[in-house]
């Protein structure tokens, strides 16, 4: 079971894997965006699991907040850097498909 120092620990475990991923999406490196968003989600998963419980004094509170903003501020930041990635790689794969499919069916009118 989680104290309110443990909450905050992990929000400061999220703060940072939060602007790590950031700056992997800043500099293109995609696979380790995906490494870092895994142990993030894991980080939020447990304190999702356990916060509810746990009161939290108002200087506590407030650096919660603080980087609860943070975090939401990267998280915008990585979205707007990884939508271009993203719809490029699903032009990729829409083009990859419809040449197998030409393939195939190119294939099967063939024979």
């Amino acid at each position: 079971m989680m104290n309110a120092e443990d909450v905050i620990m992990a929000y400061e475990d999220v703060a940072r894997m939060s602007a790590e991923m950031l700056a992997a999406a800043r500099t293109s490196r995609w696979d380790d965006l995906v490494l870092l968003e895994k142990h993030c989600a894991n980080r939020v998963a447990a304190l999702r699991d356990n916060e509810e419980t746990i009161r939290l004094p108002a200087d506590l509170r407030s650096r919660k907040l603080h980087m609860l903003q943070q975090i939401l501020a990267d998280d915008r930041e990585i979205r707007d850097l990884t939508e271009p990635w993203m719809r490029q790689l699903s032009q990729i794969m829409s083009s990859i498909t419809e040449r197998n499919l030409s393939a195939a069916y190119g294939a099967v009118q063939a024979v």
